[in-house]
């Protein structure tokens, strides 16, 4: 399923459609003028990014055979913003390496020898050393932010850094 999610995702990126959402991005009176429709545009996109977290959404609810406001805390939001911050909000690798990284991270803690609460604590000031540092140096990604400690800056790619 999430290799079927992935190709869908990169061909989509790759293709015009992706191309015009990265401009609409940059600058939606240049996507206008170029003769984009932009309300489609975002329509289509909008209903696109409906359709992927729908996928996930129907599976854990057969999963759980019930499914409720209450199922989902601050915490998974948190996960979830932290996975997009850290792998970059245009990179699809770095998404996947950000969520494996953070949901690896606490079964190593355990694994570690930490109490649970301890553990927990941990994962929660890790994640809030990387953010900060993160917004502070104004990296895109996590993968900017260890550029930018070992000396070299991000590359420049289609107008943003770290891509």
């Amino acid at each position: 399923m999430a290799a079927g999610v992935w190709a869908v995702v990169r061909n989509v990126s790759n293709s015009g459609f992706g191309r015009a959402l990265r401009a609409l991005s940059e600058d939606e009176v240049f996507t206008a003028s170029v003769g984009r429709n932009v309300r489609l545009t975002k329509i289509v996109a909008f209903s696109l990014g409906s359709a992927l977290a729908a996928i996930p959404g129907a599976l854990y609810a057969h999963y759980n055979s019930y499914i409720d406001a209450t199922s989902f805390n601050v915490s998974e939001s948190i996960l979830i913003l932290s996975i997009v911050i850290l792998g970059g909000q245009r990179s699809l690798r770095g998404a996947c390496v950000a969520s494996a990284v953070l949901v690896i991270m606490p079964e190593f803690l355990r694994f570690a020898g930490l109490p649970t609460g301890a553990a927990a604590n941990l994962r929660q000031i890790i994640y809030g050393i990387v953010l900060i540092l993160i917004m502070m140096t104004n990296a895109s990604s996590a993968r900017d932010l260890f550029r930018r400690a070992g000396g070299k800056e991000p590359q420049m790619v289609q107008g943003r850094t770290g891509v």
